[in-house]
């Protein structure tokens, strides 16, 4: 059999070994194909890539499953969304067959999450409803052994969530199968891809699905708690923040806050969730913070907490003039110099303060009211 003729037959059976699930890896799908189809030994030259053997995937999927194959995919993209809304906290990308739409029968919404805590994800998961298990998983490439830690999430569709340490968000992964960077997708970047994928959704009113299950149900003060809690953990200067850690310093603000605007829900948000950021890119907590808060705080909170730091250096008289003047003609600038003035008073070590748990619930409860 002429060499093309044999590697387009072993990509096909290959194919054939991982449609039917027969097989889960590239790698023992084309040998198992190419024992069945040579008695002698195949040439390397004559063994398909991954990207040939997906391709011949592909061709099954759409002879087998038509149309509804299709579908599936902006349903199983709209619930990636929903998924990675709820856990924003541990900036989610979409990864695998989902992102780059070679979907068959039985594919996994893959995520990508990260974290130093497994435990603070599977609250959010809890929380929501979500039936999961975890799994660790040890892997061998190159004598060198690596554990994967992966919690299997059973929903309407199937996640396979893989979770890495916060210092690996940046990281470049490669695919096993172009042997490039991975396709991948931010909340930000799936919602701008489907916009532009699907430009019938409304993706601002909630993201519906056949099931009823959408967006709307995502609950800002569950991922509030999910960016605020790990703070505890997170230490700051004790020059200039002798109380300790960054969670005790913004209840301290909160509190001081509630004495000053009991009434105030987006007042009292911006001094609980000032420094969220910390937690996440202590180089520059204010953008890490906009960011994670995005869609979920009035422009208000934003506003407050965009630039209570400008505020520290209006008050010093260090800030460039045109955003002196900016901030100066907004009619938020008493409540930013007020929230400055909280931020500074709160840093005094032993202060009574209110559990996370209830700073929630009061806000959550001003919520209700102002309905």
């Amino acid at each position: 059999m002429p060499d093309a003729k044999l590697r387009h037959a072993i990509a096909l059976e290959a194919a054939r070994l991982m449609y039917d699930r027969t097989e889960t890896e590239y790698y023992t799908a084309k040998r198992k194909a190419a024992k069945r189809l040579c008695r002698g030994g195949v040439k390397p030259r004559d063994l398909p890539s991954n990207a040939e053997i997906r391709d011949q995937i592909q061709l099954f999927a759409r002879l087998h499953e038509g149309e509804r194959r299709t579908e599936n995919l902006k349903e199983m993209r709209l619930a990636a969304l929903i998924l990675m809304r709820h856990l924003r906290a541990y900036k989610p990308r979409l990864i695998g067959s989902v992102m780059t739409g070679h979907i068959r029968a039985g594919s996994d919404i893959d995520l990508h999450l990260f974290s130093d805590s497994v435990g603070l994800i599977t609250d959010v998961l809890e929380r929501q409803g979500y039936a999961f298990d975890v799994e660790r998983k040890q892997v061998v490439k190159h004598n060198v052994a690596r554990v994967f830690t992966h919690i299997h999430v059973a929903d309407r569709f199937n996640y396979e969530l893989t979770v890495y340490a916060e210092d690996q968000a940046h990281y470049v992964f490669r695919s096993s199968i172009t042997g490039k960077a991975i396709e991948r997708a931010s909340i930000r970047e799936l919602e701008e891809f489907l916009a532009k994928e699907y430009p019938d959704l409304d993706l601002e009113g909630g993201v519906p699905l056949p099931d009823g299950r959408g967006s709307d149900s995502v609950d800002p003060y569950t991922v509030f708690h999910s960016l605020l809690a790990p703070l505890e953990n997170v230490k700051q200067s004790a020059r200039h923040h002798p109380e300790g850690d960054v969670l005790y310093h913004s209840l301290q603000v909160f509190e001081l806050a509630r004495a000053q605007r009991p009434w105030d829900e987006e007042f009292l948000l911006a001094a609980l969730l000032h420094d969220v950021g910390k937690g996440i890119d202590p180089a520059d907590h204010v953008a890490a913070a906009l960011s994670v808060l995005d869609g979920l705080i009035t422009p208000r909170t934003r506003f407050l907490i965009e630039h209570h730091m400008d505020a520290l250096k209006y008050k010093d008289g260090m800030l460039g003039a045109r955003l002196k003047k900016k901030l100066a003609q907004s009619e938020d600038f008493d409540d930013l110099m007020l929230l400055r003035e909280l931020d500074s008073a709160g840093r005094v070590p032993g202060a009574v303060v209110c559990a996370l748990e209830e700073a929630l619930h009061y806000l959550q409860e001003l919520d209700r009211e102002n309905r």
